[in-house]
């Protein structure tokens, strides 16, 4: 049977935490920019991004050794 890695698990969740965090939070940042829309664009991706290689660290975990 495989053994879980949690350490996995853990970094992968704050990675996700990490990502929503940061997208709400530039998005009260935002109506401020010169460029709001385009700001949102690349937070958008740059989240996106984090939050989906989140999800593949935390099912590399569960999936475990």
């Amino acid at each position: 049977m495989r053994k879980r890695n949690w350490r996995l698990v853990g970094f992968g969740i704050f990675l996700l935490i990490l990502a929503i965090g940061f997208y709400f939070f530039m998005a009260t940042i935002a109506p401020t920019s010169l460029d709001p829309v385009a700001l949102m664009k690349i937070v958008g991706s740059t989240s996106g991004t984090v939050g989906g290689l989140s999800i593949a660290i935390i099912l590399i975990g569960l999936i475990g050794k």
